[in-house]
């Protein structure tokens, strides 16, 4: 069963790294720093979700960081960030997960979609986002500079909390979670019951 080793305490994110500037159709339009890509409306840039099962079917969900400039102390799927200059998404996927939570699983890509939230005055996410999956039991390693806390939780009580108290949640989990669970699940359980 998955559980927890010693923290990490390595420093990851950098608000001036380049970040992929890109149009809809996933083009390439230049870079630009994180914190230039999320300020006012944002700048439409590559990014990537991951959702990380154990054996018994359960999803790490992690809490954001209170030092996260959007969406501090939500809870969130169990890794996402952006890829650098030069690296594809499935690269940095793989670097970043072993960075915030210590596991190397081979990761699986779903779908890519674009969205756009708001953080009231603060700023917005607004990406072109790789969704995958994974599966592992090796115990994580939480980065405490990006994870203020984790989870582990069935599909069905996820399914029963962001209906009841959908304010709790990162928008993109909102958005990518029903689309895993409509048009993914068989790729992740090798069941079609979602």
């Amino acid at each position: 069963m998955p559980s927890t080793t010693p923290a990490n305490h390595a420093v990851v994110s950098f608000d001036d790294e380049p970040l992929i500037r890109v149009d809809s159709e996933d083009n390439l339009l230049g870079f630009e720093s994180k914190d230039a890509c999320h300020d006012g409306e944002g700048l439409l840039h590559r990014a990537f979700s991951i959702f990380l099962f154990d054996r018994r079917g359960r999803l790490l969900l992690q809490q954001r960081s209170p030092q996260k400039r959007l969406w501090p102390g939500f809870w969130a799927n169990s890794c996402c960030s952006h890829p650098r200059r030069g690296e594809s998404d499935t690269e940095a996927a793989a670097r970043r997960i072993h960075e915030e939570l210590g596991v190397s699983p081979p990761l699986t890509f779903l779908y890519r979609f674009e969205y756009h939230a708001r953080y009231g005055d603060l700023g917005s996410e607004h990406e072109l986002c790789s969704v995958y999956a994974a599966t592992d039991d090796h115990p994580v390693r939480v980065n405490i500079n990006e994870i203020a806390d984790i989870q582990w939780i069935e599909p069905d009580a996820l399914d029963a909390e962001l209906a009841e108290h959908p304010e709790r949640y990162a928008p993109w989990l909102k958005l990518e979670w029903p689309q895993v669970r409509a048009d993914h699940w068989a790729r992740i359980t090798g069941s079609t019951k979602a």
